[in-house]
């Protein structure tokens, strides 16, 4: 090489800016680190939005046009894996209805028929509470008629008593058992102004705990103050179903194979016997002529209908001009629409179930699990020919309850039950996203801090 373009190389290469290897290097690793940190961001919001996307279970579905405020839904389904419970946020607020049995959802791994569904008063919200222990719908476990509160057996051992669970501000109140000595204290109705319970306890008559005597007593929320209704040794059928008169001043219940009709100071008003193959009709017994409804079969028959008689004497007051329920283990009566129709539950029988239906079967066996294959609930409108069915269930839901609040609007939704997991699984999913993005994060700012220390400075 001349010496002229050894000189001419120099002059170059001295022209060509340096290139700075250890900053570019610094900045490189930082602007990977924002990137990351973007990508996390990035990823969480995605977590975030997916259950209002996918539609988890707090998606609200569109109501038809002229529905507005707490309406009964025309189908439930089950709730979804890994459902909100009914104390978390986002609050439910009052419910349409509860449910329960023995389907997906409505078991646990410990526990086999312990949970209940929740379905919101105005939309397809669903959440779940578990009891522990087979307690259905509408029997043991009870929706205020407002909707706000479900009345349920405590399962705190040592601790009888009954948990009201507020679905408005998520609080848990334990209701302690009015009965010293008591084994076991199940909820049996609300007032209609939601402001008492009716419980039933079960208490040892002896040490040994061969006999057991039954309580029913009427106790006040605000300030917890207990009357004692009526005592009785154990019966099959104690105090199922209570229904109570619209002004709450009186309530009947049956009790064996009699109905008894008392005030709410407990003062006995009147009791009658029941005819063959009969019962209370349910809490929605009382009508609005002061006349009280049962239920009754026809013989040989699964077919149900509402008869009237009188509070005062059981005197039959004949059978009302509403459809009847046939193809059922029984009926139960919820309550009466502004139009006069009758809402009742029809429990329609498993067909594995070894008891035949048109032949007597106690009362208190008709609604028992292993002999209903799902319910529906029926409207009964005066001059019709047939029921109409207002909402359908998956089967293996046994047992349901709706918010009195819902039976007086008198309506009906086109119902959209949510697929897909639910808030609890999207809330695991998130922070399984966090954590991971964190420790791909430390990863990666490790790995440039080793590129970085490895750089050439120059």
């Amino acid at each position: 090489m001349s010496v002229r373009l050894r000189e001419a190389l120099r002059e170059a290469a001295a022209e060509v800016p340096a290139y700075p290897v250890h900053d570019r290097a610094v900045r490189t690793a930082r602007r990977t680190r924002r990137r990351m940190a973007a990508a996390v961001a990035a990823v969480l919001v995605l977590v975030a939005l997916v259950p209002v996307a996918a539609r988890g279970g707090d998606r609200p579905s569109i109501a038809p046009a002229g529905v507005d405020g707490p309406a009964l839904p025309d189908r439930i389904g089950l709730p979804p894996f890994g459902s909100l419970h009914a104390t978390d946020r986002p609050r439910l607020g009052p419910a349409a209805l509860i449910f329960s049995g023995q389907a997906r959802g409505l078991t646990g791994l410990i526990d086999e028929d312990g949970t209940v569904g929740i379905v919101g008063a105005d939309a397809d919200r669903y959440r779940t509470w578990t009891v522990g222990f087979e307690a259905p719908a509408g029997e043991q476990v009870l929706l205020s008629p407002d909707g706000r509160r479900i009345a349920v057996p405590a399962g705190s051992p040592g601790h009888p008593g009954i948990d009201l669970v507020d679905l408005v501000d998520g609080t848990v109140r334990h209701l302690a058992s009015p009965r010293p000595g008591s084994s076991l204290t199940r909820p049996a109705g609300w007032a209609p102004d939601g402001s008492a319970l009716v419980v039933r306890d079960t208490t040892a008559a002896n040490p040994e705990g061969s006999a057991y005597v039954d309580t029913l007593s009427l106790v006040r929320l605000d300030t917890g103050r207990a009357v004692r209704l009526l005592e009785t040794d154990q019966l099959p059928i104690f105090g199922a179903p209570v229904a109570f008169t619209a002004d709450g001043s009186r309530l009947a219940f049956q009790v064996g194979d009699k109905v008894l009709v008392t005030g709410t100071d407990g003062r006995q008003v009147t009791s009658f016997p029941l005819p063959p193959e009969s019962g209370l009709a349910g809490k929605g017994a009382w009508l609005p002529d002061g006349s009280l409804a049962l239920v009754s079969r026809d013989p040989d028959t699964t077919r149900w209908r509402l008869r009237r008689v009188d509070p005062a004497s059981g005197r039959d007051l004949g059978v009302l001009a509403l459809p009847a329920v046939d193809g059922v283990t029984t009926i139960r009566l919820l309550g009466w629409w502004p139009d006069g129709s009758a809402l009742v539950v029809g429990y329609r029988p498993d067909p594995d179930s070894p008891e035949r239906f048109d032949g007597p079967v106690d009362m208190d066996q008709r609604t028992v699990y292993p002999n209903v294959q799902t319910v529906r609930v029926l409207g009964l409108t005066p001059g019709a020919a047939t029921p109409t069915t207002l909402l359908t269930a998956p089967d293996q839901v046994l047992a349901i309850d709706v918010a009195d609040a819902v039976v007086r609007a008198g309506r009906v939704r086109a119902a959209d039950p949510p697929s897909g997991p639910g808030g609890r699984f999207w809330w695991a999913a998130g922070a399984a996203a966090l954590v991971l993005g964190g420790l791909v994060a430390a990863r990666l700012l490790r790995r440039r801090r080793v590129t970085r220390g490895r750089a050439p400075r120059g």
